[in-house]
């Protein structure tokens, strides 16, 4: 791929990952503690599924920014790896990674084959 449209697909990618963080971030999820983010408004008793529900939310809106924040950070060591002139090519094997799947995974360090014996090795 051509660094001048993988610089266009990696700054795509990072303005749509920085709008979706900057959505999570609106709920001010990580801006308060658990105890304030839960703590009753009214004096009426709160029914346990109410807590369990909000904990709930607050683990999946953490776990949310925490996806997006790694998925940021991939897309930096990507723009380092097209500074070096590493980016399109496997990290494992040294080929060249098809530009289908850089279009598709901007920040891909690997080729299809290579990435799925990775998360075999994850996975066993």
């Amino acid at each position: 791929m051509e660094a001048e449209r993988a610089k266009e697909i990696l700054e795509a990618e990072r303005r749509r990952l920085e709008d979706l963080l900057g959505a999570v971030s609106a709920t001010d999820i990580g801006r308060e503690s658990e105890a304030d983010s839960i703590s009753e408004l009214s004096t009426q008793d709160q029914h346990p599924a109410d807590l369990g529900t909000e904990t709930f939310e607050r683990a999946k809106e953490l776990s949310i920014r925490t996806n997006l924040e790694g998925q940021l950070r991939d897309i930096e060591r990507a723009f380092e790896r097209l500074k070096k002139g590493t980016y399109g090519i496997c990290e494992a094997c040294g080929r060249p990674i098809p530009d289908a799947r850089l279009e598709a995974m901007p920040a891909a360090r690997f080729c299809i084959a290579d990435q799925a014996a990775a998360e075999r090795e994850l996975s066993a």
